[in-house]
Formats: structure tokens, sequence, C-alpha cells
């Protein structure tokens, strides 16, 4: 695992409340999780980022004691969810990847029957604070089939908190979520650790990761390649911007990488490197390099931009690639192959 410096003015010095060692996850032929390392402290908002198929949601479910890993070890708040899991579920909430509701019943409904299903307090008042901390109070009497996408993924979380619980698992809260929707989940995220709870979410948002966490793992086929605060990962990279370009032609590749200031080269894969794009240390410097060669070569430069380097740029020195959302077709072949086998 690759890590890179602490930033000792943002990093929690509370005491590990989840640490995972060695985990291996296996589907078959394919390894879900492979060798990964996690330590979240106690308090914060840690996030796993990463594309589709990387592993994350396997990850949290071995966390939670949903699923046994095949190698490693797993300590939630010093029990292990393998063989404590009784007492790991009194101390957990969940808000899953998907999640199937009572349509017919109204939100309050819903929450204080979850209450009474854990044996926690399902009064009218402990009901509403939790319909309130989720911003749902002027829907509190609506059925869940009356919701938007929104709505309802914040009902899920508010079933995740009826136990009051100290840690709270997030999985890809806010996919498929308009981006109104996906800033209100955003402040209830926070609400939620402002009440004492660790967060722990996975995304494969990259603004979501940079505005919510404390804390961003960065994981790329079941392994983390970095983990640190955003501002720290972006540092780490010692760029100061990404430029971007398409580019009507060809440009030579080694004059492309060593252009003056520019510390890393991608290209999506293309030989013509029709969509360029480079990390730099000092964008002027290489922006006046850049033309300067594609004038030379008679290529024009459409969309270019320069922006400071973000988590994406992370991705990509971390990895070799450019981040994709979307779910690799041979992991997404494996995946199907597994639910016709039956295996989850």
């Amino acid at each position: 695992m690759t890590t890179t410096a602490s930033d000792p003015s943002t990093v929690p010095t509370a005491e590990p409340i989840i640490e995972a060692q060695g985990l291996v996850k296996r589907y078959g032929g394919h390894v879900a999780v492979n060798g990964l390392d996690l330590t979240v402290y106690t308090g914060e908002i840690f996030g796993i980022l990463g594309p589709n198929g990387a592993g994350k949601t396997t990850t949290l479910e071995m966390i939670e004691g949903l699923r046994a890993p095949d190698a490693g070890t797993i300590r939630v708040a010093g029990l292990d969810p393998a063989t404590q899991g009784d007492a790991v579920r009194r101390l957990i909430g969940v808000q899953l990847q998907s999640t199937s509701l009572f349509d017919l019943l109204t939100i309050a409904e819903l929450v204080e029957l979850f209450a009474g299903l854990y044996g926690a307090d399902d009064s009218p008042e402990r009901v509403a604070a939790l319909i309130a901390m989720v911003g749902l109070t002027e829907k509190r009497r609506a059925r869940v089939d009356q919701l938007s996408g929104g709505q309802r993924q914040r009902v899920a979380i508010a079933l995740a908190l009826v136990n009051q619980p100290r840690i709270v698992f997030l999985d890809e809260p806010t996919t498929g979520l308009d981006p109104v929707a996906r800033r209100a989940l955003w402040a209830t995220v926070h609400s939620i650790r402002d009440e004492g709870a660790t967060v722990v979410l996975t995304t494969h948002y990259m603004e979501e990761a940079d505005v919510l966490c404390d804390r961003v793992a960065v994981m790329d086929h079941g392994q983390i390649v970095a983990c640190d605060t955003p501002a720290a990962l972006v540092r780490s990279l010692r760029a100061d911007a990404t430029i971007r370009a398409r580019l009507s032609g060809p440009l030579p590749m080694a004059e492309l990488a060593a252009l003056p200031s520019a510390i890393a080269l991608d290209c999506g894969g293309d030989e013509r490197c029709a969509d360029l794009r480079l990390q730099t240390t000092d964008a002027q410097t290489t922006l006046i390099g850049l033309l300067a060669l594609a004038t030379r070569e008679s290529v024009a430069l459409a969309g270019l931009t320069t922006a400071q380097a973000t988590l994406e740029d992370v991705f990509l020195h971390y990895t070799g690639r450019a981040y994709e959302v979307g779910e690799p077709a041979a992991e997404r072949n494996e995946r199907r192959g597994r639910r016709r086998r039956g295996i989850n």
C-alpha cells in the first residue's frame, strides 16, 4: 500500500475505532479485495473513493460483518465482526447501496417500526428527532412510495440511526441523485458526525470525497493506493495544475512528456493522444512549451483548460490511468456470473 505524508493539523488524534489488516476476498477467480489495510479514527468522516468494481462495497460488507474475509483481520471498536457479529451490529448503523422499504408506510411509521425492531427508543419525540436530522420533517406523514429518490435515501439513513450507532456506514449514499439532493445529503452526513458518530462512506464522486471527508482512501482493483486528507493527497503530487486539450492531430509523445515543468502525461490510452492531460509544476511554462510544439506541428488545440490538481489527478498518479466511473467490463461480467451462480 502506498500512503502519503500525514497532515498533522487535520488528521484525528483519537484512538482507532476500525482496524483492518491484510483483508482478502475472492469470488471464484476474481479477487475483489486484495491485501487491504485500513484504519479509521473515532469521530472522523472517512471516505473510500474508487471507481465501480474497485472493491469498496465488499470492503464495507466485511467490516460490517455481512461477509467473512478469506484472509486478514478486522476489529470494530475492539470487536471481531466474524465472531462477535451481534455485538458489532449493536454498535453500527448501515445504509446499504440499495434498500427496499415498505412503500405503504409513512416515514414516521417506518422509523418507529425499525426503532422497535432494534429495541431502541421509538417514542414520538425520538422518531421526530431522527426525521428532522435527515431534513424530512415536512414529509413525515408522506408514504414511502410518494418520495423522490433523494428523500428515500435520507429515509434509509434515518433508519441506520435508530439504534444511536457509534459508527455509521454509508455505501454510495448519493448515487443517482441530482446535485441539489446530493448536497442535501452532504449536510445530513455532517450532522451525523456532529452528533458524535464516526462516519465511513464509499463514493465514486471526487467532489463528494473532497467536500465531505476528513480522510480519503483511494481504492483501485481491491487495494488502497493512497490514504490521507484530500488536501494532503493533492499536495503529494507536487503539481501546480493540470492542463487538458483536444488535439486535431498527433504530437510527438516524447516531446509532450519532455515539456518544461511537466511531471505526468496521460492520453487516455490513445496513441494519437487526441485527449491530452498534463500535470505540471508550473502551468505557464508548460503552456508556453505546449503552444510552441502545437504550432510547429500544425496541430490545433481545442478545449484548452488549466485547473488546480484534484483527487482525480491523485488517482492518475497512483494508478497510471485516468479515473473512470463506469465499471470495467471484465469485472461487470464476473459480477453477473457470480449472480447466476448464486454468489452476491
